[in-house]
């Protein structure tokens, strides 16, 4: 197998060439207009052809000059609704857009392990099929492009997330639940107003909600064997002192770790707004939105992630992580589909993700990069 560390580093100019180009022209998801044409040019001017899906989604395929099996690798392209505030020359030019969660460095590594790969295809076995994903922080690109036929024939996925939690230059495999699923609600709590000095009259609309809030955010201690975090994040309710509200409105989410958890949480949920409500003698409308799935690694295609991290890197900048993250990722929806595996790069960068400082190291797509091409090889070399 080439020394793709070795070969990332000849590259590193370019790969962060790329990485500050992404950062300084940030877009929202749906919105990766210039982020696609950038990603488009790149590829193509390797001799990747690539084709357009969902208006800014990139698809490119790297075929081997050898049979072989199909694997997929996956970035995010959208960034966030944030002021930059990094400090960075090369900070983004887009007012109240940045790149705070990493996906630039997503692209650039991407790009670079497709550029470290198509400089082997005489070699290569198999195909390579780089799925340049919009919309991850909104409404989850990656389910619009599985419904669009973008894993067809493929049999393996991988993808990588860069961590704060890690130095750069090292990487970090989780195996199985990995990140969480989650799902959102809206309640509203329909009451009878009245005035404050004759509670009996009326049916108090925020004294429901508020005995429900309570009741909710106990109910992951229900879990005892799983982490689970239920959060409510909004409480409107009444508009004067002196009188009971007839309406109350609260919003939040829930974070769960794999199918059995959340569809227990779930059931809990529903039975308590109904006791809560038939204890006040109020009435709620519910609207609990399905979310992202969580991430669930294959333990195999894991194993085989920390192989060719362990070959490439070395033992001690390859780290097992032993704790599931209640953040999401649209990526559970790859992996509910195909095999695969989502693992850690580390960004060099202590400020955590979503932060308007957040800025990873420049060298963290390169070592990206690499752990990309080195995986991907290992994949199509042992299928």
């Amino acid at each position: 197998m080439p020394d793709y560390l070795i070969e990332a580093e000849v590259i590193a100019s370019e790969l962060t060439g790329l990485r500050h180009s992404f950062h300084m022209d940030p877009e929202l998801g749906n919105h990766e207009f210039h982020t696609a044409g950038r990603i488009e040019a790149a590829l193509n001017g390797w001799g990747i052809p690539t084709r357009r899906l969902l208006d800014t989604a990139v698809i490119g395929r790297l075929d081997g000059a050898l049979p072989g099996p199909v694997v997929a690798l996956r970035a995010d392209m959208d960034a966030l609704p944030l002021t930059e505030a990094s400090g960075a020359d090369f900070a983004s030019r887009n007012p109240g857009v940045m790149h705070a969660c990493g996906h630039d460095v997503h692209m650039a590594a991407a790009l670079g392990a497709a550029r470290l790969l198509a400089n082997h295809r005489e070699t290569l076995k198999g195909s390579v099929v780089f799925l340049f994903q919009p919309d991850e922080e909104g409404q989850g690109g990656a389910r619009r492009m599985i419904e669009a036929g973008t894993l067809e024939g493929v049999d393996a996925v991988f993808g990588a997330h860069v961590s704060p939690d890690l130095p750069v230059g090292h990487v970090g495999v989780r195996y199985g639940k990995f990140y969480a699923a989650s799902d959102t609600f809206r309640i509203i709590v329909n009451g009878v107003s009245a005035h404050g000095a004759e509670r009996e009259k009326g049916i108090d609309a925020l004294g429901a909600a508020a005995a429900l809030v309570s009741r909710l955010i106990d109910l992951p201690k229900r879990l005892p064997n799983e982490r689970a975090v239920l959060s409510v994040g909004s409480f409107h309710a009444g508009t004067v002192m002196n009188a009971l509200a007839d309406r109350a409105e609260l919003e939040g989410i829930i974070r769960t770790l794999g199918p059995v958890a959340r569809a227990e949480l779930k059931r809990l949920f529903r039975i308590a707004v109904d006791e809560v409500m038939s204890a006040w003698g109020a009435t709620a409308e519910v609207n609990l939105r399905e979310s992202y799935p969580g991430v669930v690694n294959d333990e195999a295609m894991t194993a085989l992630a920390e192989r060719a991290a362990r070959s490439l890197l070395g033992d001690d900048r390859v780290h097992v992580i032993d704790r599931p993250t209640m953040t999401t990722e649209d990526f559970g929806y790859f992996l509910m589909e195909k095999p695969g595996s989502f693992y850690h790069i580390g960004a060099g960068c202590t400020l955590p993700l979503h932060n308007t400082g957040f800025l990873p190291d420049d060298q963290a797509p390169v070592t990206a990069a690499a752990v990309h091409a080195a995986v991907i090889e290992k994949y199509l070399m042992n299928a």
